[in-house]
């Protein structure tokens, strides 16, 4: 068995959930290395998870050579953190959102391509047991045609939440819940549904104290036909997670927050339509959607000597789709898949050419 060593750069609290991870792959891979500009935080995560810190990256790659290198940092440091590791022949482990615009992500494809290393984004919804059995029933065709479907994310975060620097700036984080809340659920929903054609979308700033919208909705159609709705909030009380897919033959429903099982699906079937339940009951078992289960697939491919999910080409989809629902709503029209190439005041930057709400003087935060 091969056991492949990673590292973690950033141990803010979503570190605590891949620190878990390698953990849990059953001696798979083991952490051997830990950053952070915070010196003691780095040192407080040290202790917890066994594990040496350093000063800066680049001491951690000298010192270790790790095989993945897990980026839990800020998204404004993403590409740089990414280059820096490929550039040493070590796998980067990227959250969500991966970088800061399309044009961010070209360059850290190419810097993949040229140094022969697979980049991954962290989508771990995609890798619970629920999502990988529909991929496979829609794949099959069990549950006929995609008709209709839904994906909602809705949070609530506080003014509080955003007196963090970073937090509602369109040049450290991106964008708001388009870009660093609902992108898990709607990740999931393009995974299942296949190729978006085109978004036509509205955004606004309702309520929070940010540079970024904190609320936004999309209409979306796909190459196979079906129409969904994307909605992404931080100003809802009731928090939820939901997605909805209507099939030919079944509607299938997922509502949860941060992270599903089995239990939190549910199929219910088209009236005269084949009975699809016996297909949905069978395996995989129950696994939730977790890091761990990312983690384990990402270990399984590169024991299988394949390209680690989520690859870039597949987030290249989820980061295009973003970057559209941004150009609609700023602009007023409807924005096509390939439409946002170099040269595109939305393909450097998911602000674009301007944000409605803010002057002049403060459209580059």
């Amino acid at each position: 068995m091969t056991t492949y060593t990673c590292a973690i750069v950033g141990t803010g609290a979503i570190a605590a959930a891949h620190a878990e991870a390698v953990v849990r792959s059953a001696g798979r891979a083991r952490l051997v290395g830990a950053v952070d500009v915070q010196a003691e935080r780095a040192t407080a995560f040290g202790a917890q998870w066994d594990v040496p810190t350093y000063g800066s990256l680049a001491e951690l790659l000298d010192a270790q050579r790790p095989d993945l290198v897990h980026l839990c940092t800020p998204p404004g440091s993403h590409l740089a953190l990414a280059l820096e590791c490929l550039a040493a022949g070590a796998s980067p482990v990227v959250e969500k959102p991966p970088v800061l615009s399309l044009a961010e992500f070209d360059r850290l494809r190419a810097a993949e391509t040229e140094a022969g290393v697979p980049v991954a984004t962290v989508f771990q919804h995609r890798f619970g047991s629920g999502a990988v059995r529909l991929r496979r029933l829609v794949a099959e065709g069990v549950l006929g045609r995609p008709l209709l479907a839904s994906a909602d994310t809705l949070w609530f975060r506080d003014d509080d939440y955003f007196a963090v620097p970073w937090r509602g700036r369109w040049d450290l984080e991106g964008g708001g819940p388009t870009m660093g809340h609902g992108i898990h659920q709607f990740d999931l929903l393009l995974s299942i549904l296949g190729q978006w054609t085109s978004v036509t979308a509205v955004a606004a700033r309702q309520a929070r104290p940010t540079d970024t919208e904190d609320v936004s909705a999309a209409l979306v159609r796909f190459e196979s036909g079906a129409i969904a709705t994307v909605v992404n909030s931080v100003v809802s009380p009731r928090q939820t997670s939901r997605l909805r897919f209507d099939f030919e033959h079944a509607t299938v429903e997922l509502e949860h927050l941060y992270g599903y099982s089995d239990a939190d699906w549910r199929l219910t079937a088209a009236p005269g339509a084949p009975d699809v339940l016996p297909a949905w009951t069978s395996e995989p078992a129950d696994t939730p959607s977790s890091h761990t289960a990312q983690v384990n697939a990402i270990l399984d491919a590169l024991d299988a000597g394949r390209r680690p999910p989520v690859s870039t080409a597949d987030t290249r989809v989820t980061v295009e789709f973003v970057a559209a629902v941004y150009a609609s709503a700023f602009t007023g029209k409807t924005i096509g898949r390939g439409e946002i190439t170099e040269g595109h005041p939305f393909y450097g930057s998911m602000a674009g050419s301007g944000v409605p709400w803010l002057d002049t003087a403060t459209r580059v935060r």
